[in-house]
This record gives C-alpha cells, structure tokens and sequence, in this order.
C-alpha cells in the first residue's frame, strides 16, 4: 500500500489542477447583489429547478423582487456603484 501513495497523490493533484482550469475558463458568477439590482430571468411563477435550469438564481425571500433573476460577473460592478 505505501506504493500506491505516490500514484494516489498524482491523481489527486491531476483532478485538482483539471477543477482550477475548468473553472478559470468560465466566468466567474454570483447571485450576491442587492434585491433592487436583480434582473428577472422568468415568468411569474417559475420554480426553483427552472429557473436554475436556466442558468439563474433563484431567491424567493423577498416579496416586490424578481425571484428568478441574472447572476453578476464576480468583479464586475453593480448598477449605481462608483468606479474609480
């Protein structure tokens, strides 16, 4: 067994380094941002799962928002933030 460490470490640190580059392809996304900034992203009644399914948050929390609604660009600035 303490000859398959070495092996096991390697196919670790392969799918770590798989993980890092995947993710560094796509653009980085959050469904953080205050209730008045959300974009909607579904009709009036749209569940969880199609929502998602869409590629959208969903957050039902807040009456008077969208519940369905566009993710922001991590880094990106949100509507009314000052830029410098």
């Amino acid at each position: 067994t303490a000859a398959m460490e070495p092996k096991v470490t390697c196919i670790l640190v392969m799918v770590f380094a798989l993980a890092l580059s995947s993710l560094a392809q796509g653009k980085a996304e959050t469904c953080q941002m205050e209730p008045h900034q959300r974009v909607n992203c579904g009709h009036p009644g749209i569940t969880s799962m199609e929502c998602k399914s869409k590629g959208c948050c969903f957050d039902r929390k807040i009456s008077g928002v969208p519940w369905c609604f566009y993710p922001v660009a991590v880094g990106e600035p949100l509507e009314g933030e000052c830029q410098f």
